[in-house]
């Protein structure tokens, strides 16, 4: 770097020292990596690879449930202490927060391996819009279920003397443990004592993960300029969380593998009645499903642009060329160069593989 270049961007402005030590240019000696054994690679090639799916999609969910329930915990489990302010051990906001990075360091860290669904609602959308195979999608919902199964435990673990203090606590006053707001709450979302007109409960599950769906479609759809590969899993994390800073007061699911693993973490501290309360489960576990079929099927149908996946090269006529080429004849695409476009698009991205 020239003594211009350090003037144009005002290096000289810096803090002494800092100046000093960017004029200089200070060498830093980073150790090398490791070479890699074939020992590894070995080991590597040999690994089944529905296994890994199933673990990557178990440890996405995981990775989703345990900051969110475990925010939860914070809440619910000091909201009832007068010498602590609320605002110390969570909020709604805190725990919108948990949720949403949890989901964004779960694509971040696995969704390499699986294709990141972690919602079997995801998982049953892809297969019915994108090709997804259906063989695949039991072994997945069952590996997300376990995620989220197993992040339940740990929770219990961790916070197990908080949890059995408040516990005689509310049996001594006579009140149920498993009510919206109680320690059972942590695992499962229960619906608020005024909460009685379950069709009232099931719209705002529902067009609370249409909207959260129709954000994901957009996120990964490739021809959509506005949201980059990288910026994805935050987009999509921050989705989650404006949808629970909104309606967490009313009681959200959002996601069936969470909802059900939990719930029987649930089930084995509290009893039945983490199912039976209210008759409020099928609509925690269930409703995800077909609110996701809808938020999906209108961005398909209103939103999707194949051709511009196609134009971008990120996806192939059913036909091939011919059946492209017959689309363009019908809807006069020549006019606009479309063909040449699509031609020079997939002669880069196959000289880039």
């Amino acid at each position: 770097m020239s003594s211009s270049d350090l003037t144009r961007l005002h290096t000289h402005d810096l803090e002494l020292g800092v100046t000093e030590v960017v004029q200089r240019h200070v060498a830093r000696h980073v150790v090398a990596p490791k070479p890699v054994s074939q020992r590894k690679l070995d080991f590597e090639h040999a690994r089944p690879r529905w296994f890994r799916e199933c673990l990557a999609e178990a440890t996405g969910v995981f990775f989703y449930t345990f900051p969110g329930i475990t925010s939860v915990a914070m809440l619910l489990l000091n909201a009832g202490n007068p010498a602590l302010p609320v605002t110390v051990f969570g909020s709604f906001f805190q725990t919108g927060w948990c949720f949403g990075m949890g989901i964004a360091f779960a694509i971040l860290t696995c969704a390499s391996t699986s294709g990141g669904h972690f919602n079997p609602c995801i998982t049953i959308a892809l297969a019915f819009w994108q090709g997804f195979p259906w063989k695949k999608v039991p072994q997945y919902i069952l590996s997300q279920i376990l995620g989220a199964f197993i992040a339940g435990l740990v929770v219990a673990g961790m916070y197990w003397t908080e949890i059995k203090a408040v516990d005689a606590k509310l049996i001594a006053a006579g009140h149920p443990l498993v009510a919206n707001g109680n320690p059972a709450s942590i695992f499962c979302t229960l619906p608020g004592a005024n909460q009685t007109n379950l069709g009232y409960v099931f719209m705002v599950e529902f067009f609370a993960g249409a909207f959260v769906s129709i954000v994901i479609w957009a996120c990964i759809d490739p021809a959509n300029p506005f949201v980059s590969p990288s910026g994805a899993p935050f987009a999509i994390g921050l989705a989650y969380s404006a949808i629970i800073w909104g309606l967490a007061d009313l009681t959200l699911s959002l996601n069936m593998a969470k909802d059900l693993g939990t719930r029987m973490v649930g089930a084995i501290f509290y009893g039945r009645e983490a199912f039976t309360y209210m008759n409020y489960s099928p609509i925690a576990i269930f409703v995800s499903i077909p609110a996701t079929l809808f938020g999906t099927a209108y961005y398909e149908f209103l939103m999707r642009d194949s051709l511009a996946n196609i134009s971008a090269g990120h996806a192939d006529h059913e036909e091939g060329e011919d059946g492209l080429v017959r689309h363009l004849s019908r809807t006069g695409g020549f006019k606009d160069g479309e063909l040449e476009r699509i031609r020079t698009n997939k002669s880069r991205a196959e000289k880039s593989d």
